[in-house]
């Protein structure tokens, strides 16, 4: 499969997915995707798509919790 955006192979890797819901970043890891060789531009099933919404949704304990610090790229 080539890439829509830049037109180079795609190869299936497992990636971590994250989102931002409300004030909290979300990470969900060895998600499956075909991911661009060349610029990294990602596509997932639809069933892997409706599984992390699934997740989301159900508001399920995470399997562990990292602190992570935030820069303001704005502030000097």
């Amino acid at each position: 499969m080539k890439c829509d955006v830049c037109g180079f192979p795609m190869t299936e890797r497992m990636v971590t997915y994250s989102i931002q819901l409300e004030d909290k970043l979300v990470l969900v890891e060895h998600v499956p995707a075909k991911v661009c060789d060349q610029c990294g531009e990602r596509l997932y099933s639809p069933a892997t798509v409706e599984r992390l919404q699934k997740t989301m949704w159900e508001k399920r304990s995470p399997s562990r919790i990292l602190q992570t610090p935030v820069f303001d790229f704005a502030a000097k």
